[in-house]
């Protein structure tokens, strides 16, 4: 996926991370020994392989020039927070990090580097599978989602703070930054941002319920799995993260958006009955806040096409039709 938000290095600088990270004895030589992970929407991300044959991934934050949402600040540094807690705390299986870089003295932005992980993107190969071995591989994940959202914070809020107690002041708060950086930009969302306001005032009491704050991955879709043999073999893709209610979790957003695919296989994994009708205001919210996000960051990447927007604002419509408001 293209994206301005792309920080693509020169075989040069690539090299000199490589040496910092690995010693000058591993920088490799010739041609050939990089190529460009192209199915990222934020990060660029390079599969190196080292002088003795090692492959590694390379993944490189935006530049600091281009401007990112308001959520998507800090990524990196959320990314590397939340593998450490991952692996310090669950079974989940996420990349090691071999070495983390965030002085920006070889370039202008943080980098990490991990091994290269040999299996297929699950969000790739999904479509080409028979349907029992597609939901096998939902309901691992759905476990997976589980054994995540177990770890409590001690707030509600971005891994690295300041945190709050109550969720629907953290919530309202990110969907209203989320409507900030739209109006900074004048992006269209097919009807005025106060009436967004309005909608999410008047259903916003419904998180109270919420007083347990979780670690929340937000972004496990099929293209953050990858698979081998029946198996998940590596959960990517965390920066994202952050402490909240559990229902916000990618793998509950088709239970009211039939566009995001089918959620039976990841609720059967995950364990999770039918929602309560609170819990499905609060995940009508939860769509609204995706939808206009998906909207509004084309602007932001400077989509060449106008294929996500269209499809987001169609989601982002339904999004306000469960939550009563069918007309712009």
């Amino acid at each position: 996926m293209e994206s301005i938000t792309k920080n693509r290095q020169s075989p040069t600088t690539l090299r000199a991370m490589v040496e910092r990270a690995y010693g000058a004895g591993r920088v490799p030589a010739g041609d050939g020994w990089a190529s460009e992970l192209g199915h990222g929407w934020f990060n660029v991300a390079y599969r190196i392989r080292l002088r003795d044959g090692a492959q590694v991934v390379l993944k490189i934050a935006p530049p600091p020039q281009v401007e990112v949402m308001t959520y998507e600040r800090g990524a990196m540094a959320t990314e590397l927070a939340t593998l450490e807690l991952l692996r310090t705390h669950t079974a989940v299986p996420v990349p090691a990090v071999d070495f983390a870089d965030q002085s920006r003295e070889l370039c202008d932005a943080d980098y990490f580097f991990m091994p290269y992980v040999d299996a297929d993107n699950l969000g790739i190969i999904a479509e080409t599978l028979p349907a029992a071995e597609r939901d096998a591989y939902g309901e691992q994940v759905g476990a997976a989602n589980r054994e995540i959202n177990t770890l409590r914070g001690t707030a509600f809020g971005p891994l690295t703070g300041p945190g709050d107690a109550s969720w629907r002041r953290v919530f309202t708060s990110m969907l209203e930054d989320v409507l900030h950086d739209g109006e900074r930009r004048s992006v269209d969302i097919g009807r005025p941002y106060d009436t967004v306001r309005a909608v999410v005032a008047d259903h916003a009491a419904s998180l109270e319920e919420v007083t347990q704050p979780r670690l929340v991955e937000w972004d496990l879709w099929d293209s953050n799995v990858m698979v081998r043999d029946g198996k998940i073999v590596c959960i990517i893709d965390h920066e994202r993260a952050f402490y909240g209610d559990p229902l916000i979790e990618a793998g509950f957003t088709g239970t009211q958006l039939p566009a995001f695919g089918d959620p039976t296989a990841f609720l059967r994994g995950y364990g999770h009955g039918n929602l309560t009708p609170s819990q499905q205001v609060r995940r009508s919210l939860y769509g609204l806040y995706l939808t206009l996000i998906m909207v509004i960051e084309t602007v932001y990447r400077a989509h060449t096409d106008t294929r996500q927007y269209d499809w987001a604002r169609t989601r982002l419509d339904e999004a306000m039709a469960l939550l009563g408001q069918t007309h712009r």
